[in-house]
């Protein structure tokens, strides 16, 4: 039997372009197709996707809204000062650059007939080797984004470690993906901010700072701003994604994330002046990165590690059902069929006369019985009156 094939969806963010244009939030949406605002939420980050009916309802309403906006055709509007200014003309990444592909030299062709040349077919790969091509591209930079969030080298190895051991698990979904790398980045970016991170022992114990002195107070700077701003600034200054992509992958919508930035700049423009200026801020949070020594694991370890927790989580999952099922039947087994009311316990009464046992009668106690035995048990007689 084949499988029919899935219903195409625009990209994440057209997406989220084409409800913000009909001016939807996404709870409405949430309600229109039938699921919850942080599906939705995670439809346009686009770090699920829809599957099933679910996929074709939201597929229906998203062509639905297409066909609006091409009705309605507004004119084009000025670019808000808000982003105009949040924009920078030039933005180096702080992500690793592919290898340059070498340019196919040529072939001499024969004078008298052409020979064609053959494409190259493409080398298929296999999970693992895609998984590990997809590590070795990506992980040193996220764990030196991750390092400008915790200020901690262990912490932030460990955060993308567990990201990628989470896209390992969930690998199908993530092959497919139109940005790998942004999945594993916001999967590790929520490790690494998460609450619980400050109940770990580890995190009592502080680690060395950066040694030269301007980028400790980078570093510093950054740790006191609130998670949200911190990861904002970090991805929109320091990643260089654009303000849509930076709202998708935080979960928040464009103007709240520009308030944000704006924020979050203000905030380190005030302790450093000097950082004012954008262009200046990327490149100091760039030096910053690049400055801390940090190493990542090898990919066939992360899996290693990844398929590893796997299986213990498994273990534990099939040791509680079995310990749940057994107290069950032990609890069935030796449960009462029916109830037992409790024996009060034995209580002494007082002021009750002893009993006597019975003895002979005595002289008067006959003679009543007598009498009593002698008289007409039909009553006494009736009176009759008499005249006088």
């Amino acid at each position: 039997m084949t499988r029919s094939p899935a219903t195409p969806l625009p990209p994440p963010k057209a997406r989220r372009r084409l409800r913000e244009t009909a001016a939807l939030t996404q709870t409405q949406l949430a309600d229109r197709v039938g699921v919850t605002p942080a599906t939705v939420r995670a439809w346009e980050s686009g770090r699920t996707t829809p599957r099933g009916r679910k996929r074709e309802a939201y597929a229906k309403l998203l062509k639905t809204l297409a066909e609006e906006e091409t009705v309605r055709a507004p004119e084009p509007e000025p670019e808000p000062q808000t982003e105009a200014k949040l924009e920078p003309e030039a933005k180096p990444q702080l992500q690793p650059e592919p290898e340059a592909k070498p340019q196919p030299q040529p072939e001499p062709q024969h004078q008298s007939q052409p020979q064609p040349v053959a494409a190259p077919e493409p080398v298929a790969l296999t999970p693992a080797q895609a998984f590990d091509a997809l590590y070795a591209f990506s992980a040193p930079a996220l764990v030196r984004q991750t390092f400008l969030l915790t200020g901690r080298r262990e912490q932030a190895r460990e955060s993308v470690e567990r990201a990628f051991q989470a896209a390992w698990e969930h690998w199908p979904e993530v092959a497919r993906d139109r940005d790998p790398v942004g999945w594993v980045r916001a999967t590790a970016y929520e490790y690494a901010l998460s609450p619980w991170q400050r109940l770990r022992p580890r995190h009592r114990h502080p680690e060395p700072p950066p040694a030269d002195p301007g980028d400790r107070t980078l570093l510093n700077t950054l740790l006191r701003l609130p998670p949200r701003h911190r990861r904002t600034l970090v991805l929109y200054d320091g990643v260089g994604l654009d303000l849509p992509e930076t709202a998708a992958e935080t979960e928040a919508s464009t103007p709240a994330t520009a308030n944000r930035l704006l924020r979050a700049r203000e905030a380190v423009a005030g302790r450093l002046p000097a950082l004012a200026d954008p262009q200046v801020l990327h490149r100091r949070l760039a030096e910053l990165a690049s400055n801390e020594r940090l190493r990542a694991a090898e990919p066939p370890t992360v899996r290693r590690g990844g398929e590893r927790r796997a299986r213990l989580r498994t273990r534990a999952a099939i040791a509680f059902t079995v310990a749940l099922i057994g107290t069950t039947a032990l609890t069935v087994r030796t449960a009462p069929t029916h109830y037992e009311p409790p024996v009060s316990p034995g209580q002494a009464v007082r002021g009750v006369p002893q009993r006597v046992a019975p003895g002979a009668l005595s002289d008067e106690e006959l003679e009543l019985r007598q009498k009593l035995r002698d008289q007409v048990q039909d009553g006494p007689e009736r009176l009759s009156p008499r005249l006088e």
